[in-house]
């Protein structure tokens, strides 16, 4: 029923102004904003007011990172379109926030029920998409296309992003990479 459109690209490549064009030319009626970023500092916060004058006021906010589907399901039936903005910070949110880890002696069996966790977060996020009516246009960082972090919590930061940014475009019906502001069609 639903459909999910995926943009990805690098930081400030131009998908999140790309996602909100997307709905906005789709003339979705009814227009939802999960917003996933946490803004801890002045630079944060001045991002999240940018975005928030760039999308205008005719938008549903929700500030979350996990339990989505208990926050959507009253406007599902509704239909219109959620815009994720973005999974990359949810990943980030869902790694750190929920519980203390020493990063540099965690085992890897830790490692894959940490993964495990986000995963049945997100499958369960877009299967929820998928039978209902309403459409989720979702924004993610490709991370993995610079240099190995040097640390362990960066990789494994980027190892997980790129297994949810594969679930993502492996569920969307649409997705578009941005670079330099250029939109590319993938699928």
């Amino acid at each position: 029923m639903g459909k999910v459109i995926y943009f990805t690209g690098g930081a400030r490549s131009g998908k999140s102004l790309q996602a909100e064009r997307y709905i906005l030319n789709n003339n979705y009626i009814s227009k939802i904003y999960v917003a996933t970023s946490i803004p801890f500092d002045e630079e944060m916060r001045a991002r999240v007011e940018k975005h928030r004058e760039q999308r205008g006021e005719d938008w549903i906010t929700i500030e979350a990172y996990r339990e989505l589907i208990k926050k959507l399901t009253p406007f599902s039936k509704k239909g219109g379109v959620v815009l994720l903005d973005c999974l990359t910070n949810m990943v980030s949110n869902l790694m750190i926030l929920e519980k203390e880890y020493d990063w540099d002696t965690i085992s890897m069996s830790e490692i894959k029920n940490i993964e495990n966790g986000i995963e049945k977060e997100v499958r369960e996020l877009l299967e929820f998409v998928k039978r209902e009516p309403i459409d989720m246009v979702i924004v993610s960082n490709e991370i993995g296309m610079g240099i190995i972090p040097a640390y362990p919590l960066g990789r494994y930061f980027r190892d997980i992003c790129g297994k949810i940014n594969q679930l993502a475009a492996e569920y969307s019906d649409e997705a578009y990479m941005a670079v330099s502001g250029l939109q590319l069609k993938l699928k």
